[in-house]
C-alpha cells in the first residue's frame, strides 16, 4: 500500500483550498480536466483516490453519477461532510479496485498516482472498469513548481517528499504498455509560478500555451478502445481425386453393370 493520508494531512489538504492562490491553480487544473475529458452528463465515473470530495462535487454539478474511492478512512469522512448521500463512496486501493469489469463510463485519478505503491497496476485497474475513458492527473517531475517543492523539503518534512512526480513522456509510456497506441489528449497548466498569476492569468487558459510539457500540472485523457482476442479457425482440406469427377465416374459405373 501506498502512502495513506491521515487526520492532520487530510485536514491540511481541504484547508489547502481555502486560500485565493490556490483556488486559482485549482481552477486551471479543473479547467484542462473538463477541456480533455468532456464529461457528459448522465455518465457514471469513478474518482480514484477521490480525497476529500472536491472534485466529486465538481461532477455532480455537472450531472454525472459518481462514485469516490480512497485509502484513507479520515479522506472519506471529509468527502462524506461535504456530499452526504449524493455520492457511492468506498474505501479501497488503487491497485485493487472493488469493482466488476466496465462498471464505469469514466475513470479520474487526481493526484493520485504520486501516492500509490504501483502506479501501472493503478492505471491498468483504472482501465479495467472503465469503458470509455479515463483522466489522469499527476504533478510534472520537470516543472518549476517541482523543483521548489523538492528544495523546501530538504529543509521542512511535506506532504510532497512522499510523493513520485512523473513526466507527460513517462506518463504517455506507461499508458502505451497497456493499452497500446490508443487516442489521446494531454496538456499542462501553471507554466510559471503562481504569484505572477497577475500576469500570465489569461495566458494560462490558452489551449496553445498549455501544450507546452513544462507545466507544474500534467493532464492527460486516454480514449479506451476495445480489444478483442481472436485465434485462428481450423479448416480441414480434402484434396479432390485427380482425373474424372467422382459423380460422374459413378454413373458410368452402374450404367456398364445395367447393360
Amino acid at each position: 500500500m501506498g502512502y495513506v493520508f491521515d487526520f492532520k494531512t487530510a485536514r491540511q489538504y481541504d484547508d489547502w483550498f481555502n486560500s485565493e492562490r490556490n483556488r486559482f491553480v485549482a481552477d486551471l487544473q479543473d479547467q484542462l480536466l473538463v477541456r480533455l475529458l468532456k464529461p457528459v452528463a448522465g455518465e457514471r465515473v469513478i474518482d480514484i483516490g477521490c480525497g476529500t470530495g472536491r472534485h466529486l462535487e465538481m461532477f455532480l454539478n455537472m450531472g454525472l453519477d459518481v462514485t469516490g474511492l480512497d485509502a484513507s478512512p479520515h479522506m472519506l469522512e471529509f468527502a462524506r461532510k461535504r456530499l452526504g448521500v449524493r455520492a457511492e463512496l468506498r474505501r479501497g486501493v488503487a491497485e485493487d479496485l472493488p469493482f466488476d469489469d466496465n462498471t464505469f463510463n469514466v475513470a479520474t485519478l487526481i493526484t493520485t498516482l504520486e501516492f500509490v505503491e504501483d502506479s501501472q497496476k493503478a492505471i491498468e485497474e483504472a482501465c479495467r472498469v472503465t469503458k470509455d475513458r479515463i483522466f489522469l492527473g499527476v504533478l510534472n517531475r520537470y516543472s518549476i513548481k517541482c523543483a521548489e517543492r523538492r528544495i523546501k523539503g530538504i529543509f521542512s518534512e511535506s506532504i510532497y517528499n512522499r510523493a513520485r512526480f512523473f513526466s507527460i513522456w513517462e506518463l504517455t509510456r506507461s499508458v502505451r504498455q497497456i493499452l497500446g497506441k490508443t487516442p489521446m489528449r494531454r496538456g499542462t497548466v501553471q507554466q510559471l509560478p503562481c504569484r505572477f498569476r497577475g500576469y500570465t492569468k489569461h495566458i494560462e487558459r490558452c489551449s496553445l500555451v498549455q501544450k507546452s510539457p513544462l507545466g507544474s500540472y500534467i493532464g492527460m485523457a486516454v480514449v479506451l478502445v476495445p480489444r478483442y482476442r481472436t485465434s485462428n479457425i481450423r479448416v480441414d482440406y480434402v484434396r479432390k481425386p485427380k482425373g474424372a469427377v467422382s459423380g460422374l465416374m459413378s454413373t458410368g459405373t452402374n450404367s456398364r453393370k445395367r447393360g
